[in-house]
Protein backbone atom coordinates (compact mmCIF):
# COMPACT_ATOMS: atom_id res chain seq x y z
CA UNK A 1 0.00 0.00 0.00
CA UNK A 2 1.19 3.56 -0.87
CA UNK A 3 1.37 6.45 0.96
CA UNK A 4 2.48 10.14 0.77
CA UNK A 5 5.18 10.21 2.67
CA UNK A 6 6.36 5.87 1.56
CA UNK A 7 9.64 6.25 0.13
CA UNK A 8 10.29 5.85 -2.92
CA UNK A 9 12.61 3.43 -4.64
CA UNK A 10 13.58 2.73 -8.04
CA UNK A 11 14.69 -0.76 -9.08
CA UNK A 12 16.74 -1.45 -12.11
CA UNK A 13 17.21 -5.04 -13.43
CA UNK A 14 17.01 -6.44 -17.25
CA UNK A 15 15.00 -9.56 -15.70
CA UNK A 16 10.98 -8.84 -15.81
CA UNK A 17 11.10 -11.51 -13.14
CA UNK A 18 12.79 -9.58 -10.58
CA UNK A 19 10.92 -6.30 -11.39
CA UNK A 20 7.87 -7.72 -10.97
CA UNK A 21 8.66 -9.40 -7.32
CA UNK A 22 10.51 -6.15 -5.94
CA UNK A 23 7.98 -3.82 -7.31
CA UNK A 24 5.04 -6.07 -5.61
CA UNK A 25 6.65 -6.89 -2.20
CA UNK A 26 8.16 -3.48 -1.24
CA UNK A 27 5.18 -1.52 -2.41
CA UNK A 28 2.97 -4.07 -0.80
CA UNK A 29 5.17 -3.49 2.32
CA UNK A 30 4.50 0.74 1.95
CA UNK A 31 7.40 1.47 -0.59
CA UNK A 32 6.68 3.36 -3.85
CA UNK A 33 8.47 1.55 -6.93
CA UNK A 34 9.31 2.25 -10.12
CA UNK A 35 11.39 -0.16 -12.38
CA UNK A 36 13.23 0.27 -15.68
CA UNK A 37 15.63 -2.35 -17.44
CA UNK A 38 18.33 0.11 -18.70
CA UNK A 39 20.94 3.27 -17.81
CA UNK A 40 18.83 4.70 -20.33
CA UNK A 41 15.93 4.16 -17.65
CA UNK A 42 17.71 4.61 -15.21
CA UNK A 43 18.65 8.18 -15.29
CA UNK A 44 15.35 9.12 -17.39
CA UNK A 45 13.41 7.85 -14.12
CA UNK A 46 16.24 9.34 -11.59
CA UNK A 47 15.67 12.74 -13.42
CA UNK A 48 11.56 12.51 -13.21
CA UNK A 49 11.24 11.47 -10.32
CA UNK A 50 12.49 12.26 -6.22
CA UNK A 51 13.79 8.80 -5.45
CA UNK A 52 14.92 7.58 -2.24
CA UNK A 53 16.82 4.78 -2.85
CA UNK A 54 18.52 2.60 -5.93
CA UNK A 55 18.41 -0.70 -6.48
CA UNK A 56 20.90 -1.51 -9.53
CA UNK A 57 21.37 -4.80 -11.61
CA UNK A 58 25.15 -4.47 -11.11
CA UNK A 59 25.39 -6.89 -14.19
CA UNK A 60 22.99 -5.04 -17.36
CA UNK A 61 23.27 -6.70 -20.96
CA UNK A 62 25.59 -4.09 -22.79
CA UNK A 63 26.21 -1.66 -19.79
CA UNK A 64 29.08 -1.12 -17.16
CA UNK A 65 27.28 -0.90 -13.67
CA UNK A 66 29.67 0.29 -11.91
CA UNK A 67 30.07 3.15 -14.39
CA UNK A 68 26.19 3.64 -14.01
CA UNK A 69 26.47 3.77 -10.22
CA UNK A 70 29.33 5.95 -10.52
CA UNK A 71 27.52 9.10 -13.04
CA UNK A 72 24.99 8.53 -10.33
CA UNK A 73 26.65 9.30 -7.35
CA UNK A 74 28.36 11.93 -9.55
CA UNK A 75 24.25 14.06 -9.42
CA UNK A 76 23.25 13.05 -5.90
CA UNK A 77 24.08 11.39 -3.09
CA UNK A 78 21.58 8.47 -3.27
CA UNK A 79 21.67 5.45 -1.61
CA UNK A 80 22.32 2.53 -4.14
CA UNK A 81 22.48 -1.44 -3.39
CA UNK A 82 23.61 -3.57 -5.86
CA UNK A 83 22.09 -6.70 -7.35
CA UNK A 84 23.55 -9.20 -8.89
CA UNK A 85 23.64 -12.80 -9.93
CA UNK A 86 27.30 -13.33 -9.09
CA UNK A 87 28.56 -14.28 -5.84
CA UNK A 88 32.47 -13.06 -6.47
CA UNK A 89 34.45 -11.70 -4.14
CA UNK A 90 36.13 -9.12 -6.16
CA UNK A 91 32.62 -8.16 -7.71
CA UNK A 92 31.70 -7.50 -3.54
CA UNK A 93 34.82 -5.43 -3.00
CA UNK A 94 34.27 -3.27 -6.10
CA UNK A 95 31.34 -2.27 -5.18
CA UNK A 96 32.35 -1.79 -2.12
CA UNK A 97 35.42 0.78 -3.27
CA UNK A 98 32.93 2.68 -5.22
CA UNK A 99 30.68 3.64 -2.01
CA UNK A 100 27.90 0.99 -2.64
CA UNK A 101 25.43 1.04 0.11
CA UNK A 102 24.97 -2.71 0.31
CA UNK A 103 25.35 -5.66 -1.86
CA UNK A 104 22.46 -8.71 -2.58
CA UNK A 105 23.36 -11.86 -4.35
CA UNK A 106 20.86 -13.14 -6.51
CA UNK A 107 18.87 -14.96 -5.98
CA UNK A 108 17.49 -13.22 -3.13
CA UNK A 109 14.98 -13.09 -0.41
CA UNK A 110 12.57 -10.65 -0.60
CA UNK A 111 12.37 -10.39 3.19
CA UNK A 112 15.96 -9.61 3.41
CA UNK A 113 15.96 -7.36 0.34
CA UNK A 114 13.09 -5.75 2.76
CA UNK A 115 15.02 -5.76 5.36
CA UNK A 116 18.24 -4.29 3.59
CA UNK A 117 16.53 -1.77 1.93
CA UNK A 118 15.09 -0.57 5.65
CA UNK A 119 18.25 -0.74 7.02
CA UNK A 120 19.79 1.62 4.33
CA UNK A 121 17.26 4.04 4.39
CA UNK A 122 17.24 4.60 8.10
CA UNK A 123 20.99 5.31 7.95
CA UNK A 124 20.69 7.97 5.55
CA UNK A 125 17.78 9.36 7.60
CA UNK A 126 20.09 9.42 10.79
CA UNK A 127 22.46 11.02 8.61
CA UNK A 128 20.44 13.77 7.71
CA UNK A 129 19.54 14.32 11.55
CA UNK A 130 22.65 14.65 12.82
CA UNK A 131 23.48 17.07 15.67
CA UNK A 132 23.51 20.75 15.11
CA UNK A 133 27.17 20.72 16.21
CA UNK A 134 28.14 17.96 13.80
CA UNK A 135 26.49 19.42 11.05
CA UNK A 136 27.86 23.01 11.59
CA UNK A 137 31.81 21.48 10.87
CA UNK A 138 33.46 22.80 7.74
CA UNK A 139 36.52 21.02 7.79
CA UNK A 140 38.85 18.97 9.55
CA UNK A 141 42.55 19.57 9.71
CA UNK A 142 45.44 16.57 10.20
CA UNK A 143 49.01 16.29 9.43
CA UNK A 144 49.04 18.98 6.63
CA UNK A 145 45.61 17.73 5.46
CA UNK A 146 42.22 19.39 5.11
CA UNK A 147 38.68 17.72 4.76
CA UNK A 148 36.06 19.15 3.37
CA UNK A 149 32.63 18.16 5.07
CA UNK A 150 30.67 20.15 2.52
CA UNK A 151 32.14 19.20 -1.00
CA UNK A 152 33.40 16.45 0.34
CA UNK A 153 37.12 17.00 -0.86
CA UNK A 154 40.62 16.22 0.70
CA UNK A 155 43.30 18.74 0.14
CA UNK A 156 46.84 17.35 0.82
CA UNK A 157 49.76 19.50 2.03
CA UNK A 158 50.75 20.54 -1.32
CA UNK A 159 47.57 21.90 -2.07
CA UNK A 160 46.54 18.89 -4.28
CA UNK A 161 42.83 17.72 -4.18
CA UNK A 162 42.33 14.31 -3.83
CA UNK A 163 39.12 12.72 -4.69
CA UNK A 164 37.84 10.61 -2.13
CA UNK A 165 34.48 7.50 -2.73
CA UNK A 166 31.38 7.64 -0.43
CA UNK A 167 32.98 5.07 1.70
CA UNK A 168 36.66 6.55 1.52
CA UNK A 169 34.74 9.88 3.18
CA UNK A 170 32.87 7.98 5.54
CA UNK A 171 35.56 6.19 6.97
CA UNK A 172 38.27 9.42 6.90
CA UNK A 173 35.40 11.54 8.55
CA UNK A 174 35.00 8.45 11.56
CA UNK A 175 38.00 8.69 12.27
CA UNK A 176 39.02 12.46 12.10
CA UNK A 177 35.79 13.00 14.40
CA UNK A 178 37.86 10.19 17.47
CA UNK A 179 41.98 11.50 16.59
CA UNK A 180 44.56 9.06 18.69
CA UNK A 181 41.39 6.35 19.92
CA UNK A 182 41.65 2.72 18.61
CA UNK A 183 38.24 2.21 16.63
CA UNK A 184 37.08 -1.46 16.27
CA UNK A 185 35.73 -2.26 12.85
CA UNK A 186 32.19 -1.89 14.19
CA UNK A 187 32.89 0.88 15.70
CA UNK A 188 33.88 2.37 12.66
CA UNK A 189 31.19 0.80 10.11
CA UNK A 190 28.65 2.47 13.10
CA UNK A 191 30.41 5.83 12.84
CA UNK A 192 30.59 5.64 9.13
CA UNK A 193 27.28 4.41 8.36
CA UNK A 194 29.34 2.21 5.88
CA UNK A 195 26.62 -0.89 6.26
CA UNK A 196 25.27 -2.67 8.93
CA UNK A 197 23.51 -6.30 9.01
CA UNK A 198 25.12 -8.69 7.61
CA UNK A 199 28.35 -6.85 6.71
CA UNK A 200 32.24 -7.84 6.12
CA UNK A 201 34.42 -6.89 8.29
CA UNK A 202 36.73 -6.57 5.17
CA UNK A 203 34.26 -3.45 3.99
CA UNK A 204 36.46 -1.21 6.29
CA UNK A 205 40.23 -3.15 5.50
CA UNK A 206 39.44 -2.42 2.17
CA UNK A 207 38.68 1.54 2.57
CA UNK A 208 41.63 1.72 5.01
CA UNK A 209 43.57 0.25 2.40
CA UNK A 210 42.02 2.41 -0.59
CA UNK A 211 42.54 5.96 1.72
CA UNK A 212 46.03 4.61 2.85
CA UNK A 213 47.09 4.74 -1.02
CA UNK A 214 46.18 8.59 -1.26
CA UNK A 215 47.32 10.22 2.31
CA UNK A 216 50.62 7.80 3.12
CA UNK A 217 53.55 8.42 1.89
CA UNK A 218 54.42 4.52 1.94
CA UNK A 219 50.78 2.89 2.21
CA UNK A 220 53.03 -0.18 3.40
CA UNK A 221 54.24 1.16 6.39
CA UNK A 222 51.36 4.05 7.46
CA UNK A 223 52.50 6.61 9.70
CA UNK A 224 48.54 7.84 9.80
CA UNK A 225 46.08 5.55 10.07
CA UNK A 226 47.33 2.88 12.11
CA UNK A 227 46.27 -0.82 12.62
CA UNK A 228 46.21 -2.12 16.34
CA UNK A 229 46.46 -5.58 16.20
CA UNK A 230 43.11 -7.53 17.30
CA UNK A 231 41.39 -4.10 18.27
CA UNK A 232 40.72 -1.83 14.71
CA UNK A 233 42.49 1.23 13.55
CA UNK A 234 43.10 4.89 14.83
CA UNK A 235 44.23 7.88 13.43
CA UNK A 236 47.26 9.03 14.54
CA UNK A 237 46.89 12.53 14.12
CA UNK A 238 45.91 15.35 16.07
CA UNK A 239 42.62 17.05 14.47
CA UNK A 240 41.53 20.41 14.65
CA UNK A 241 37.70 20.77 13.86
CA UNK A 242 37.05 23.93 11.51
CA UNK A 243 33.37 25.44 11.74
Amino acid sequence: MNVPTAPHILVIDDDPDVRELVVEYLGNNDMRVSAGESGRDLFDLFDRESIDLVLLDLRLPGEDGMLLARHLRDRAAVPIIFLTGRNEEADRVMGLELGADDYVTKPFSPRELLARVRAVLRRYQVQATLPERDSSRRAFRFAGWELNLRTRRLTSPSGAVVELSNGEFSLLSALCRAPQRILSRDQLLSMSRLHEGEVYDRTIDVQVRRLRLKVESDPANPLLILTERGAGYRLAADVETLY
